[in-house]
């Protein structure tokens, strides 16, 4: 117990009590082999690797997109992006973004999800110099999200949906891509849901810990556009008791085209 709202303070359950140990990489299909969820680094070199664990995304030659909750537990001087590190000039948080307080990451659940229900929780990492062999990814400014197929990347625990989240899962493993389906959107957050077989897309997956702000990618006329980044999971009754990654879990998404704005005011600096 412990150990668990150690890690729960340090990631805003992961994004507070649901990141560390509530998102991350990816949970896979029970009856599908890991080898058809594993994708090599070239397929997607957009993604970022956060120091010690933790995902973002390039959106301009030198800005990277994450989850806020994953730049404020410890400090970010550097970055990796396709294969190569990179030094971070400095980390501009959504002002909409605060750190869950102490009182409400033990005990129910209620409280923590309505804090985080209200959170932006969104941040921009500018690099000192630009990233010239990558293509930034596109950020997508539609509102069509719901019902769409979603591609989710990031190196992190692994499990199956009938165990969950695997005990002792390396925070920074394999990279692997999964599918899901967006359920349901509002106004800061893509809902999804980790459907079992046969209801279960080819891939099915969802994020478990070590990769808090990896994308979520939609397919739009063959190109990769960024719909979202992984935030938190939803959770009921006791916090202690909370089970990472089964069958029938609904995580939370950053709905990133709620955002195009922002990102577009502080890459600009007319918005901070």
């Amino acid at each position: 117990m412990k150990r668990l709202l150690r890690e729960v303070s340090r990631c805003f359950l992961s994004a507070a009590v649901l990141t560390q140990s509530w998102v991350g990489a990816i949970v896979i299909r029970h009856d599908v082999s890991d080898s058809e969820y594993r994708v090599s680094s070239a397929e997607f070199p957009q993604i970022a690797y956060l120091p010690g664990e933790g995902h973002g995304v390039l959106v301009a030659t030198n800005w990277v997109l994450t989850a806020a909750h994953a730049t404020t537990w410890r400090p970010i001087h550097e970055l990796t992006i396709n294969g190569i590190t990179q030094t971070v000039e400095k980390v501009v948080v959504h002002p909409g973004y605060e750190k869950p307080p102490k009182e409400i990451q033990s005990g129910n659940a209620a409280a923590l999800i309505e804090f985080l229900a209200a959170s932006d929780d969104i941040a921009l990492i500018k690099l000192q110099q630009p990233v010239n062999d990558v293509t930034p990814v596109k950020i997508y400014k539609g509102s069509g999200e719901s019902g769409q197929v979603v591609e989710i990347i990031g190196a992190g625990a692994t499990g199956n949906g009938l165990v969950g989240q695997y005990p002792g899962s390396p925070h920074r493993g394999e990279l692997r891509h999964a599918q899901a389906r967006v359920t349901s959107t509002s106004e800061r957050w893509l809902e999804l849901s980790f459907e079992a077989p046969p209801n279960a897309l080819p891939r099915e997956g969802m994020p478990a810990d070590g990769d808090s702000g990896a994308p979520l990618l939609l397919n739009m006329q063959g190109r990769q556009e960024l719909a979202g980044i992984v935030s938190h999971k939803f959770a009921s009754g006791e916090l202690s008791k909370f089970r990472c990654c089964v069958y029938g879990q609904i995580p939370y998404q950053v709905r990133v085209s709620r955002y195009a704005d922002w990102i577009k005011g502080v890459i600009s600096g007319k918005q901070l």
